[in-house]
């Protein structure tokens, strides 16, 4: 897909100059225990596994190869922080439903989670950031062609994390629960489709199905994560890119989008 996209610009655009390609922090890992040791910096060498990051990385870089004149950036974030509904790795927003419900059915916010997820430091990126980067680099000489990490500056427990997000909802956090057979949130929420219809009727929300806007799988992914991740920074802020953002902030302000607009009481 993303191959038709470069041919089409390559063959059609005749006044492009610049092309960011936004992939993600999973370039350096295959999963949660085959990674390069953290913290993550650009110059590191790929893991010798398939990756899709590396052949979109690889697709773009052979294509402007031919193109004089059409510079590049690849923006590599961690965890983003945004109001993305129905994106596939949409984390605040699953977060915010599943607290919705737990508020809803008067239950806790269980962290449903193994324990070294549980005490595990990682860091995020804010929308609103990532877009900084991509604009600053089509724009400042010093960005172009080059590959940046991309993160807020801070990092967060996972603890601390699912503490701000509970706060916001009014819920307690029991103390988690690691028992051999952990419930998973995929699984919890594969029975509260009704529940979720009931909620966005009472409080005339924006119409969603559970099932279409919650990435479960993906939240499960990271509250079963064993190791810690987090992006070096210093190559962007070195070229000139010197923007952060508070993590605990962003996850607030994206919640607040959501009541904003809708998707959450």
């Amino acid at each position: 897909m993303f191959q038709n996209v470069v041919n089409a610009l390559m063959a059609h655009a005749d006044h492009l100059q610049h092309i960011c390609l936004q992939t993600s922090d999973k370039h350096y890992t295959m999963n949660s225990t085959v990674m390069l040791d953290p913290p993550f910096s650009e110059h590191m060498p790929r893991l010798h596994t398939l990756n899709v990051y590396h052949s979109l990385e690889d697709i773009l870089l052979n294509a402007v190869a031919k193109k004089e004149g059409v510079t590049w950036s690849i923006h590599r974030p961690s965890i983003v922080l945004g109001f993305s509904p129905w994106s596939y790795t949409n984390l605040i927003g699953s977060l915010a439903m599943y607290a919705t419900i737990c508020k809803h059915e008067g239950l806790p916010f269980q962290f449903l989670g193994n324990k070294k997820s549980w005490e595990r430091f990682v860091d995020a990126a804010d929308a609103n950031l990532i877009a900084s980067q991509e604009v600053w680099a089509c724009l400042d000489q010093n960005g172009k062609n080059q590959v940046f990490n991309v993160a807020n500056g801070d990092v967060i427990s996972v603890k601390r994390l699912w503490k701000v997000v509970a706060d916001e909802f009014g819920l307690e956090v029991p103390t988690p629960y690691y028992g051999k057979t952990i419930t998973t949130l995929e699984e919890v929420m594969s029975e509260k489709d009704e529940v979720w219809d009931e909620i966005v009727r009472i409080h005339d929300l924006h119409t969603t199905k559970l099932s279409e806007v919650g990435c479960w799988w993906y939240v499960d992914s990271v509250l079963n994560a064993t190791s810690s991740s987090v992006l070096n920074l210093n190559k962007s802020k070195e070229l000139g890119f010197t923007s952060f953002r508070n993590t605990e902030v962003a996850i607030i302000h994206w919640i607040h989008e959501l009541r904003r607009k809708r998707f959450i009481p």
